[in-house]
């Protein structure tokens, strides 16, 4: 072994630059799920605990040996629950933590019931991401055709129309004159551009 492998823990970790940023958002909100489920089960103990010590008036939770983690959700449904973290922004994550956590100590669920509220604040922060990027969207053709009406007015603030100029042909003169009027029937403004 020598001396630079000994020092190699002092230098920073390269996988974490490799890594994707939405990876790191699916491993980031999956194992919040885990560990949510693990709280779950933890509390569903302590109620059992709780429970039996009432019903029978002795503690004998010293005596128990839990499994570390008795439910775990299908492998179908886990490739759900990652797709759909898939679709979630990285500057969501925290907030989607946020709201997870306020979900689960809002409705204490059991093990089996903490996938499905993962998976309904999932829908909820990605449906306000479509929502939101609909907005941009929006806002974006709405900018787009203010700048187009705002050329127009330009330029319609730069032109003057001069209905009144005396070397225009109209029917009216050729009529008072008693002449044939010429090719062009109707007469139109005159346009100047002003400076």
């Amino acid at each position: 072994m020598s001396l630079a492998s000994w020092f190699r823990w002092n230098e920073p970790p390269n996988r974490i630059s490799q890594r994707n940023p939405t990876e790191m958002v699916v491993e980031t909100l999956m194992m919040e799920l885990s560990w949510q489920i693990k709280q779950a089960e933890k509390q569903h103990r302590e109620r059992e605990n709780e429970y039996r010590k009432i019903k029978t008036g002795v503690d004998y939770g010293w005596l128990v040996s839990y499994p570390k983690q008795s439910y775990d959700i299908s492998p179908g449904e886990r490739l759900q629950l990652e797709d759909m973290c898939t679709k979630i922004h990285p500057s969501y994550c925290g907030p989607v933590i946020l709201r997870f956590r306020q979900v689960v100590a809002e409705y204490e669920p059991e093990a089996q019931e903490v996938s499905q509220l993962f998976r309904s604040v999932l829908q909820e922060a990605a449906e306000k991401i479509k929502e939101e990027e609909e907005a941009k969207k929006l806002a974006r053709q709405w900018n787009t055709k203010n700048r187009t009406s705002l050329s127009l007015t330009t330029f319609k603030s730069r032109s003057r129309i001069s209905p009144f100029i005396s070397d225009i042909k109209t029917i009216s003169e050729d009529v008072e004159r008693g002449t044939q009027p010429n090719r062009r029937v109707w007469s139109m403004p005159e346009f100047r551009n002003t400076k």
